[in-house]
């Protein structure tokens, strides 16, 4: 891979995460329910906030690791045990993803439901899932084939 599509790559992980960490900011205070609200209101009376918060600490590790991976591939260490715990911590991070998701939905089809109209929330969340189960699928896999070419190349680097 070129230096310069790495380098680009890595920009677009970074753009993501402030875009992340700016709607998850800024959402709160544009809810219609904390309209009028206190920021002490909205950050400390609402543990839905409070979840979503820890949740998005495993999607923001996710994009540190990919960060970390685009660098070992820009330096050529794609095939080292460095590459391959990146992509395992991906791995862990997209699941524990999915799982805090399912429990999001959880929370809007046992305490939300029949309160307020909780189909656009469930549908993201399920999406969502979606996507980090694919991630969570793709980083395993790409995971094992790299953790065997580089058992390959310790091998031949023994024999030679």
């Amino acid at each position: 891979m070129r230096k310069g599509s790495t380098i680009f790559l890595q920009a677009v992980i970074v753009l993501i995460g402030i875009g992340s960490l700016a709607l998850l900011l800024w959402e709160p205070h544009i809810e219609g329910r904390n309209a009028h609200a206190t920021v002490f209101q909205i950050y400390f009376n609402d543990p839905f906030l409070a979840y979503a918060y820890t949740a998005s600490i495993a999607f923001f590790l996710a994009l540190y690791q990919a960060f970390k991976l685009l660098g070992y591939v820009r330096r050529g260490e794609v095939f080292s045990q460095r590459s391959v715990k990146a992509l395992r911590t991906i791995k862990y991070c997209a699941i524990s993803l999915v799982a805090f998701l399912v429990g999001a939905e959880a929370y809007f089809a046992i305490v939300v439901r029949g309160k307020d109209d909780i189909a656009g929330g469930v549908m993201m969340g399920l999406l969502l899932i979606f996507v980090s189960a694919v991630v969570a699928t793709a980083a395993a896999v790409f995971e094992r084939t790299l953790q065997s070419a580089v058992e390959l190349k310790s091998e031949n680097d023994l024999t030679v």
